[in-house]
Order: structure tokens, then C-alpha cells, then sequence
């Protein structure tokens, strides 16, 4: 009787731990780390990432009243198209800076920085993709990484588990995360360089411009060595 009774007990904890198992799993993925980005709402995939930076999906016109909330001065998307279809306030300024995360280069990641900070400083900023996963993410990873000081792997973990979209989106920008020198980029965003090599398109661009448009000496002006 006694066995019979240990075992039914036994049995009754094991049933017991199985039925808190899930209740306990999800109390463990609810729970983040108080620095990764915090959610705002879920409909719009929005989450505060700093004071003054917020990331989400394509918002619709429905989100005005909570970017009004929010006190966002500057909306960046990373989209083709312009937020002018959903986006009626006067008061918010737009930035378009359309890129793909399969074919960015630091000029791509060094132009949404410095976007961010000049905003930044006007008051908070909201930017967002489409699914506020990938391009964002991205953008958000090299924030962390370049401006904030994170290293690759904290900045890596929010980006791949904070829960902002499938993890099989993120590969291209984890390797552009992983590759990325980020001495060299701080570098470029301080002296406010296009890119951190002089042989990329936008440097090449910027030196033939300002070549062609050099004042040129009036030869009369010169004066010839005695």
C-alpha cells in the first residue's frame, strides 16, 4: 500500500511539472533584458529602443494618434515608397532611405545613422520597413554597435531574438553585422564621410563634384615668376 501510494504521488508531481512547463517557458520569453528595445505596440510591431529612437513595421493612418502620443518629429522609412500615403501630419518631417539588406554597404548603413542622430536631435524619431524586422533591424543592430558602443554579439541577440520577426529574415544583416569594421565607421560618421572607403561610388561621386565645381583662375589674375 505504502509503494502503490509513493508511486501514485511520483506520478502526480511528474503530471504536476509537465502542466508548468509551459506556463514556465513563457514566462521565460516575456522576460528580456531591460536594455533591448521595449514594446510599444504590438499592432505595429513598435518598440522604443532609447528616449529619443523608436522602430516598427509600415505604420497606416490609424498610428497617428500614437505618434502624436509618442511626440515623433521625424518618421525614416527604408522603403521605395514615400510615407505620404498614410503619413498627414505637416509637422512630422519625412526621410526616405531606401536600401536592401542583401546588397547594403556602409554608405547605406552611414547615410540611416547620420539621418537618425540629426533627427535625434530635433526631438524623438520613429524608423521602420515594411515587417520592422530586417531593414530596420539592421539599422537598429549598427545603432546599438556604432553610436551606443554594444558589442557585435549583444547587439546580434536583440536583433535575432528580441521578437521582432523571423529569425530566417535576419541573415543578410547578421553578416553585414559580423563583417562590418566599426572603427572605421565611427570614424566616417564623426568626420561625416560617405563611406569608409574612398573608392566607393558615393566618395568617387563627391570628389568628381567637387572638382567640377572648383573655381577656376582667371589667367589674367596669374602672375608670372620673375
Amino acid at each position: 500500500m505504502f509503494k502503490l501510494c509513493s508511486r501514485s504521488l511520483c506520478c502526480l508531481a511528474l503530471l504536476i511539472g509537465l502542466a508548468e512547463m509551459p506556463a514556465q517557458a513563457a514566462d521565460a520569453v516575456q522576460t528580456r533584458p531591460p536594455e533591448w528595445a521595449q514594446p510599444v505596440e504590438k499592432d505595429y510591431n513598435l518598440y522604443q529602443m532609447s528616449p529619443t529612437l523608436y522602430r516598427s513595421s509600415l505604420p497606416n493612418g490609424g498610428a497617428m494618434p500614437l505618434l502624436t502620443k509618442l511626440r515623433i518629429g521625424t518618421v525614416i522609412t527604408f522603403l521605395p515608397e514615400s510615407d505620404a500615403r498614410w503619413l498627414s501630419d505637416p509637422g512630422i518631417e519625412q526621410v526616405r532611405l531606401p536600401y536592401r539588406t542583401n546588397h547594403v554597404d556602409d554608405s547605406d548603413i552611414l547615410r540611416a545613422l547620420r539621418a537618425v542622430q540629426a533627427a535625434e536631435a530635433k526631438g524623438p524619431v520613429l524608423m521602420h520597413c515594411k515587417h520592422g524586422s530586417d531593414r530596420t533591424g539592421l539599422v537598429a543592430a549598427m545603432y546599438r554597435v556604432v553610436v551606443q558602443g554594444w558589442s557585435k554579439e549583444d547587439a546580434l541577440n536583440e536583433m535575432t531574438e528580441g521578437g521582432f520577426g523571423d529569425s530566417h529574415h535576419f541573415k543578410d544583416g547578421v553578416r553585414y553585422v559580423m563583417q562590418a569594421d566599426v572603427e572605421k565607421l565611427r570614424l566616417a560618421l564623426a568626420n561625416g564621410d560617405c563611406s569608409t572607403s574612398v573608392f566607393a561610388l558615393c566618395s568617387l561621386e563627391s570628389w568628381v563634384n567637387s572638382t567640377v565645381s572648383a573655381p577656376h583662375l582667371d589667367p589674367q589674375m596669374v602672375r608670372p615668376d620673375h
